[in-house]
């Protein structure tokens, strides 16, 4: 049976590819046995976010010299979900997954399953056929790893597209409408229906729930384990499932909490103790060293408000919200991990409650 491995790999720009390949060239991981990376990209994480796309093109470049194939074949099966924005303290970096073959297991260990689902229409982007295209998706996803329990899967990462105005143009071409013209909210609707369509295959939403009008606008139809992450470079969504699951060997495990606003340390140090950490503060570097990734989601909340106080997230018209909670969450959870190479991701429509968000963690956990 499988082994799932993880590798935290800084970079140094964008297009930073020397950690990935000495990590391959140090035997540490075989090309062949990535399925998925994981980046933040230092842009801003909006819709002229070249950063993403550039990386994307850089770690194809890169695999298809180590696979000997081309960079669209690495493209087309390893799901590479970059997210835009290292606002505050946080990080670039990238993180590898990797599927390694292995003898049988006892017990349960961390899992992964990829998936894709086709290329989606500009018109049909933030609406139902894209809620049911990522449901179908997170299925397979789940099945490739082997996971037949929803409750066994702790965190669902999807990359998806987004509007611009030359996709809206041609779909006006065709003759149908969009479901904005506002190309930022499209990221929204984009992230927001792949939310949905987790929440549907996990159980955690009912079908008969969800409809165009729902998407973006029902804050009380979320999930506790789906992130979303959308970008200019493809038209697609790529789907990575990560869990515990019968049969998986190795040391690594995920775990997960609900941050119900952008300061719920208790929900982080919750996850830790899942995992068996003592985290009653922040961790020691011995500890630290065993946590191998963060990845949660950050929203600013409607109301402005984060327990009665006021905020200016979504007043402020030099800086994004997005950006400002990307930095709040980061802080928090660099202050419980002590580092601050965090998969911290922005924009969290029905990703958790409004103005919190999911927060999964991956480590080795001690010996018995």
């Amino acid at each position: 049976m499988p082994e799932c491995l993880v590798f935290r790999v800084p970079t140094r720009h964008p297009a930073d590819t020397a950690g990935l390949l000495d990590l391959i060239r140090s035997g540490a991981v075989a090309a062949q046995e990535i399925v998925g990376i994981f980046g933040k990209t230092e842009g801003n994480g909006c819709v002229n976010d070249f950063t993403r796309p550039l990386a994307v093109m850089a770690i194809e470049a890169a695999l298809a010299g180590c696979l000997g194939v081309t960079p669209e074949a690495v493209g087309a099966r390893i799901a590479l979900v970059m997210s835009g924005g290292t606002e505050g303290g946080l990080s670039p970096h990238l993180l590898v997954v990797a599927r390694r073959d292995g003898p049988q297991a006892e017990g349960s260990a961390l899992a992964v399953g990829t998936a894709f689902t086709p290329d989606f229409a500009p018109e049909e982007i933030g609406r139902m056929a894209q809620v049911r295209a990522t449901a179908a998706a997170v299925a397979e996803a789940m099945a490739a790893a082997g996971i037949t329990d929803p409750d066994d899967v702790h965190f669902v990462q999807v990359k998806c597209p987004l509007l611009t105005s030359a996709r809206i143009h041609e779909a006006a071409g065709r003759g149908h409408t969009v479901a904005t013209h506002d190309t930022y909210a499209s990221m929204g609707l984009s992230r927001g229906a792949s939310a949905l369509g987790i929440g549907l295959a996990l159980g955690e939403i009912p079908e008969a729930a969800l409809d165009d009008a729902a998407i973006g606008q029902r804050r009380d139809l979320w999930s506790g384990r789906a992130s979303a992450s959308a970008g200019i470079e493809l038209m697609r969504n790529e789907v990575i499932v990560l869990g515990n699951a019968p049969g998986w060997g190795g040391p690594l495990r995920i775990a997960h909490r609900v941050m119900r606003d952008g300061i719920d340390l208790p929900a982080i140090q919750g996850a830790l103790a899942d995992l068996g950490f003592e985290a009653a503060g922040q961790l020691s570097p011995e500890a630290g060293a065993r946590v191998l990734a963060l990845l949660a989601k950050a929203e600013p909340s409607h109301d402005g408000l984060i327990r009665g106080s006021r905020h200016i997230m979504n007043d402020d018209s030099d800086i994004n919200a997005t950006r400002h909670a990307r930095a709040l969450v980061g802080g928090v959870a660099a202050a419980a991990l002590g580092r601050t190479e965090l998969f911290v991701s922005g924009g969290a429509e029905h990703q958790g409650p409004d103005g919190g968000g999911p927060v999964a963690i991956i480590a080795r956990v001690a010996a018995a």
